[in-house]
């Protein structure tokens, strides 16, 4: 399952096609951060939330050339549902914002690769900047969408 499991999580990080950050440091600090949030994590939900956001940062680092840390041994009745709440979450939150460039007319909006969370106006305007995207437009358009989007937190 490792191998396969690894070569899935490759295929889908290559699909997500996100930015390699700069510097290597950056993926530690992520890393760090989500484990400090698991940490404060309370309920079930925000604990497997949280879980799922160190994992993804693990395996973008993994995937990047950064290897800062290995994720855990797969055990099914512990992690199956935190991969599959991880892969639907970020994939949720890249179509979001494909579908938001597309819907904004941008004209290569193939080149939108973002995961952030949507749910947060300061975020759409930073996702906007980076693209050149009307902010105002996008913004408004990116909170129409977020009525309607199934996003997790």
């Amino acid at each position: 399952m490792r191998s396969t499991g690894n070569t899935l999580l490759r295929r889908w990080h290559g699909m997500l096609g996100l930015s390699r950050q700069s510097p290597p440091s950056w993926y530690r600090d992520r890393i760090r951060e989500e484990l400090r949030e698991r940490r404060t994590a309370i309920t079930p939900w925000q604990k497997l939330s949280e879980t799922s956001d160190v994992f993804f940062s693990i395996s973008r680092a993994q995937y990047d050339g950064f290897p800062v840390r290995k994720l855990p041994r797969f055990v099914a009745s512990r992690h199956t549902l935190v991969y599959a709440y991880m892969l639907a979450k970020y994939t949720l939150r890249w179509k979001f914002y494909r579908l938001a460039a597309i819907l904004c007319n941008t004209p290569h909006y193939n080149l939108v690769r973002e995961v952030v969370n949507p749910n947060k106006d300061h975020k759409l305007d930073e996702v906007a900047s980076r693209h050149q995207i009307d902010i105002a437009e996008f913004r408004c358009l990116g909170r129409q969408l977020r009525r309607v989007w199934p996003l997790l937190p």
